[in-house]
């Protein structure tokens, strides 16, 4: 029996690993096992090991000046920044900050962290479109602002967020902003310096590396107080013994990110386009998000009367695997909050999938899971009745023609 074909559609919540890490990786699992921190040569070597992967990330996110220091991941790193600003600011329980209503949910937590320090946070809106408006961040900025914290790109709907413009006013405000780019790095020309942000966070599995490494960018370090206390690894900013494999890892897949990336945009671009069209092909089926200013790689459909559950699991059958949302809040079986903020319905939000392409994903990958994915969706809406899902509301923009602000 032949091995059943296997379409991988999730990619913004893990990618493959990258071809040339894992050529890599063989050495740094075997015999260059040496401590960053260690005198001796074979410490040594994984020290300029570890710079040259520094130099790489900092290329991918077009970071000359400033620092870059490694951490365990998206999460840790979103949240050294937003606490780190809050332990620089003398943890100032009369404090404020700014995030957007679709940031990642390790974003949203550690905000709430910070309300039950005492410090008050606004949450901004945004469009029908999943973007955020620059004037609804200055509406919400206040004398006792220190931070704000909004996504570069959006990890359920691809939506990419007008960040030099809400830089802008940080700036002038001399408010600290932070930027959450683990689903842009690898997939978008980020240059940090040209955005204008304070910290941009990086995850190294969402481009090719391994899981458990990422990197918080800082243009200038002084302006956080760092929570972890320990040794002097990562200049001081960062305590523990560097995961010098998984570094390495990202590095290379920095490299390969960076070298590809006109190349992989053109084609997640094409890729995408086949998903998309789903949209005007399937009834009663409505793209999720800004039809331009998202990134090249991400679809989100609404498949009304079609639970996006029973969708992904009836593909996963075929060998098709797409998402249900954000891949981090995908345990419970609520309604997403990203799609909510957008004026989505429950209803709506619940039909709504994820499809986020990579590379790997071949043209005829796409027609054949897009194929797949049409069959299901109208299996499933013969044996569900519109009242066993519920109605959307009159104002749930799932079915209008013009999306407005």
């Amino acid at each position: 029996m032949s091995e059943q074909r296997r379409i991988y559609l999730d990619h913004n919540a893990t990618a493959p690993v990258h071809p040339d890490v894992a050529t890599a990786l063989g050495p740094f699992l075997t015999t260059r096992y040496g401590n960053p921190s260690a005198p001796y040569m074979a410490g040594q070597e994984a020290k300029r090991d570890v710079a040259a992967a520094r130099c790489a990330v900092k290329n991918l996110i077009g970071c000359t000046s400033g620092s870059l220091v490694f951490t365990s991941g998206g999460t840790e790193a979103n949240n050294l920044a937003i606490k780190g600003a809050f332990f620089a600011a003398n943890g100032r329980p009369k404090g404020h900050v700014v995030i957007s209503a679709i940031e990642h949910p390790c974003v949203r937590e550690t905000a709430a962290w910070l309300e039950r320090q005492g410090v008050s946070v606004t949450t901004v809106p945004v469009t029908r479109q999943g973007q955020v408006r620059p004037d609804s961040v200055a509406k919400a900025l206040r004398p006792e602002t220190f931070l704000v914290a909004v996504m570069h790109a959006n990890n359920e709907t691809g939506v990419v967020q007008p960040i030099e413009e809400i830089a802008s006013l940080t700036r002038d405000a001399g408010i600290l902003f932070h930027v959450d780019g683990v689903q842009a790095a690898g997939k978008l020309a980020v240059d940090v310096e040209a955005l204008g942000c304070d910290s941009y966070s990086v995850s190294g599995h969402k481009f090719g590396a391994l899981k458990g490494v990422g990197g918080l960018y800082l243009r200038d370090p002084s302006s956080l107080e760092w929570i972890q206390q320990g040794g002097h690894q990562e200049g001081g900013y960062r305590a523990g013994t560097e995961n010098v494999p998984g570094i390495v890892a990202m590095g290379k897949a920095a490299e390969a990110a960076l070298r590809d990336l006109e190349a992989n945009t053109a084609h997640c671009r094409a890729v995408r386009d086949v998903f998309d069209r789903l949209a005007a092909n399937m009834p009663m089926t409505r793209l999720n998000g800004h039809p331009e200013a998202r990134l090249p790689n991400t679809t989100n459909l609404c498949c009304l009367y079609a639970d996006a559950m029973s969708i992904c699991m009836a593909l996963s059958i075929e060998g098709v695997f797409l998402g249900t949302g954000s891949a981090c809040a995908s345990h419970t079986q609520e309604p997403s909050y990203v799609l909510r903020a957008m004026g989505l319905s429950d209803q709506a939000a619940y039909c709504s999938v994820r499809i986020s392409v990579g590379p790997s994903v071949s043209l005829d990958d796409a027609e054949f899971a897009a194929e797949r994915i049409t069959q299901a969706v109208e299996t499933i809406r013969l044996v569900t009745a519109p009242e066993d899902i519920g109605t959307c509301g009159d104002d749930c923009p799932c079915f209008i023609e013009t999306d407005t602000p």
